[in-house]
């Protein structure tokens, strides 16, 4: 039995005679990783139309794991009608990530869209014998008044260093997640429309990415702005 099954049934206190009725039932959905979307419209109105050149950008101060998430997304968001590029495949200044670089690549891939994706709270939970965050605490949570108040700016871009580089990586997916993105429309820099993703059960980090990227993209087609 895997490992996983094994312990979501334990936690359901099953007695042994039912394990292998429930055993199915668990891979459908007791302890499988779940996300939940929710959006919103900064202008409460959607643009004319769908945006064809999106830049994606993966706001996260660990650049070799930065550049992998982006290149994950940008592989779920492209289609036949919309070209997605990872900011790490396109700027000629990967690190630290700023405002210029992206706005060069905006303008060197004829960007119409950029999507900046940052963590903004992740849950490890505990294990026996210890946590299994080595920082020091089982929960991160981005502060909330500089998140909102322009500690990040234009594009997702971090304004104050010195605290994003303590940020975990977007990579970093274990237990329960929440991510936002915010995608900017670059005729004037503007933020347009905002995405909050919340993942729970998280086991594998490639798991957890494939679920996050997958309901990010989808979401974004649903709401019209890409195809």
């Amino acid at each position: 039995m895997p490992a996983r099954a094994f312990r979501c049934l334990q936690t359901r206190n099953a007695p042994v005679g039912a394990l292998f009725l429930l055993l199915g039932a668990t891979w459908l959905s007791g302890c499988a990783e779940h996300a939940t979307v929710t959006s919103a419209w900064q202008d409460k109105a959607p643009p004319n139309q769908p945006f064809k050149r999106v830049l994606i950008v993966g706001v996260s101060p660990d650049l070799n794991q930065r550049c992998p998430f982006e290149r994950f997304l940008a592989s779920q968001t492209k289609s036949e009608s919309t070209i997605a590029i990872a900011s790490c495949d396109a700027v000629t200044q990967k690190n630290p990530l700023t405002r210029e670089s992206i706005e060069a690549a905006v303008v060197k891939y004829q960007a119409d869209a950029v999507l900046a994706t940052k963590l903004v709270a992740m849950d490890w939970g505990t294990e026996e014998g210890g946590s299994r965050d080595t920082r020091g605490g089982a929960y991160y949570k981005a502060t909330d008044a500089g998140y909102a108040t322009g500690y990040y700016g234009v594009y997702g871009v971090p304004v104050i260093y010195a605290d994003f580089q303590t940020a975990p990586s977007l990579l970093t997916m274990e237990g329960d997640v929440q991510l936002t993105s915010k995608l900017f429309e670059t005729k004037g820099a503007t933020l347009v429309y905002t995405m909050d993703t919340k993942a729970g059960n998280i086991e594998a980090r490639d798991e957890g990415l494939s679920l996050v990227a997958a309901k990010i993209a989808d979401r974004l087609r649903r709401d019209g702005l890409i195809r």
